[in-house]
């Protein structure tokens, strides 16, 4: 079936329909991951987005069971340049038009996926819609949605619940949190107990924990002025450790100031220093979001990591409460696991915090 994606510009591609089939809309974003489409699709920091992969060729290996990054894919749409019917792999259980269509997610193929990642990098992200194509290539008149404002909300677990350890007590604060930070936290026996992104300061508090993590997410930070408000009721009670959103939150809690990029990171390889160790790694990264450089002055924050590709701001560190945030992945999935010496740190510091309370150091 003839599929249209026609962008907010009012550019037209037309392609091949797979996955679901009805019409759909959302924020158009593009990831240069060779790999990965399994992660991504359920990445719940997608929510609301229409991603475009600008490998030319997705779906060989299939769908399996080990590679979800969430039970629900929120994912809006998936664009391609080609799409494999018949994949090969020892773990595969089932082709990518399966899954798709099971979880109710369009997809086109056929689209020129160059051109179209040009035009998003010189015009910047903007909504897109995946339709039925009409019987010439003219421009529809297309009654545009607003952008979704509430995509923590949507992605956020309702209720908390916990993953038993015999380790610290980690309270995992949920605004659209990815799996692979759950892997990394029970793979050093921390005790998890994950809550809803409203939690307040008061009840986390009630839970006795060692450590906070803030997880990743969808959207804009100030869309959740909640979580700023928890975020400054934490700061200098428990060592608190952010990812991604919830690396912007921490900067907003503190003083700095966030803004939207033009078309953002999306990928497994954006290079990035660490100022602390001076050492550049490979990171994956979802984000359309940034804390900008300048707002950092006047705050207690340190800039402890840049971006190499255009020195916007990846990690920061508080100068006097035990609290630090990278932007990117350090739990991967997909993407090099470079970074995940940074769970080791988060533990680290709570060692150290728990030492001085008993007046150790």
């Amino acid at each position: 079936m003839r599929r249209q994606l026609i962008l907010e510009d009012g550019t037209i591609f037309e392609g091949q329909a797979f996955g679901d089939l009805k019409a759909l809309q959302g924020e158009i974003v593009f990831n240069t991951g060779m790999t990965g489409y399994q992660e991504i699709l359920s990445d719940p920091s997608y929510c609301g987005q229409m991603v475009t992969m600008t490998y030319p060729l997705i779906g060989n290996y299939g769908i399996n069971r080990d590679d979800f990054e969430s039970i629900d894919p929120s994912i809006h749409g998936l664009i391609v340049k080609e799409v494999c019917d018949a994949p090969s792999n020892f773990r595969s259980e089932q082709s990518l038009d399966t899954y798709l269509a099971s979880k109710g997610i369009p997809a086109i193929s056929g689209i020129d996926t160059r051109m179209l990642t040009k035009i998003i990098r010189r015009h910047g992200t903007m909504r897109a819609l995946i339709t039925e194509a009409a019987q010439e290539l003219s421009k529809p008149a297309v009654v545009w949605e607003q952008l979704m404002t509430d995509q923590v909300k949507r992605v956020s677990t309702k209720n908390p619940y916990v993953v038993p350890g015999r380790g610290y007590r980690i309270v995992l604060v949920d605004f659209g949190m990815k799996h692979g930070i759950l892997r990394d936290l029970t793979k050093r026996n921390c005790h998890v107990t994950v809550v809803p992104y409203n939690y307040s300061a008061q009840d986390i508090l009630a839970l006795k924990p060692d450590g906070i993590m803030l997880t990743n997410g969808p959207g804009d930070p100030k869309d959740v002025p909640d979580a700023i408000t928890m975020i400054k009721g934490l700061l200098g009670r428990v060592p608190i450790f952010g990812i991604c959103l919830g690396h912007q939150l921490l900067a907003l809690a503190c003083g700095a100031n966030t803004e939207k990029m033009k078309f953002g990171h999306r990928g497994a390889n954006h290079p990035v220093k660490d100022l602390t160790i001076n050492k550049t790694y490979l990171t994956s990264q979802n984000h359309g979001y940034a804390v900008t450089t300048a707002s950092l002055q006047g705050t207690d924050l340190a800039l402890t990591h840049y971006a190499i590709n255009d020195d916007t701001v990846e990690g920061i560190a508080h100068q006097y409460y035990p609290a630090f945030s990278v932007q990117y992945h350090p739990e991967s999935s997909p993407g090099p696991e470079d970074t995940s010496y940074l769970f080791d740190q988060f533990i680290e510091e709570i060692n150290q915090f728990k030492q001085q309370d008993k007046g150790v150091i």
